[in-house]
């Protein structure tokens, strides 16, 4: 895929976000094809967005994610910089057709992993991590039917990334945790709703977190200090609606909030 069809892609992507629209798909001249492409029009969407990007997402780390969404394994997404909000923000609701909300471990990366030909360990990746951060992603999708579009459009469209709230970095020692096993809670409107666990994500948020190094490190991209990557939801789903408050209490590791206006 040259630039002009990236970019071509990439506007029509934004300005559908921007008004909040719906698309059914990329028109076939611009739709890429494998997932290499949809990484190409999703990096020209940060340019064309004038966002930077300060962090990643991971999408479809459950089994269950991954048949809704009907892919074969997870997706990376760009997490650009008006989109990310702090702890206890309100978050406009506006067309989100997702309307749901998701609990999910987060790190910060404390120095530089670049691209290169060898994959990078767990203990390489984890070495280069600076905080923990517990998080809320309030996903959504510029396709009308998302479940039916494939990795690549899905990728294209930033792997569903919509809101963020990012909580305050665990002050306990979070490498001495098992976070594969660390339950996650979440209380809607100040009523306990659903509990999940870190292995719900690729089996623990660790592994997931050494995947996104390597799928960017794959794609030539580069994962820097002080970015953050949140590695998916580590309970089913919450459904959401106007005036929602959604609290995640990951135990020792903090707690997080936000409300849908």
């Amino acid at each position: 895929m040259d630039q002009a069809a990236a970019r071509q892609a990439a506007e029509l992507l934004w300005q559908t976000w921007t008004v909040e629209g719906l698309i059914d798909a990329l028109p076939e001249h611009v739709r890429p094809t494998s997932r290499a492409e949809g990484y190409v029009i999703q990096a020209a969407v940060a340019q064309v967005s004038k966002q930077p990007t300060v962090g990643w997402k991971i999408a479809a780390t459950s089994k269950a994610g991954q048949s809704h969404l009907q892919v074969d394994g997870p997706l990376a997404g760009r997490l650009l910089g008006d989109r990310v909000q702090p702890n206890g923000a309100k978050i406009k609701l506006g067309l989100n057709r997702m309307r749901v909300a998701e609990a999910e471990f987060c790190f910060r990366m404390g120095r530089d992993l670049v691209a290169r030909a060898e994959p990078y360990s767990q203990e390489e990746v984890l070495a280069a991590v600076e905080s923990l951060h517990p998080a809320i992603e309030v996903p959504d999708s510029r396709y009308s039917n998302f479940c039916i579009v494939g990795s690549p459009q899905l990728i294209a469209d930033n792997a569903c990334a919509h809101f963020f709230v990012l909580g305050p970095a665990a002050s306990t020692d979070w490498r001495a945790i098992d976070l594969a096993k660390h339950v996650v809670k979440v209380a809607m409107n100040g009523v306990p709703d659903r509990e999940g666990v870190g292995s719900n994500v690729l089996g623990d948020p660790r592994i997931a977190l050494t995947w996104l190094a390597n799928e960017l490190r794959t794609h030539g991209l580069d994962l820097k200090a002080g970015q953050i990557v949140t590695t998916g939801t580590s309970v089913i789903p919450v459904p959401i609606q106007l005036g929602s408050h959604v609290h995640a209490d990951f135990g020792c590791l903090g707690t997080v909030s936000t409300e849908l206006v």
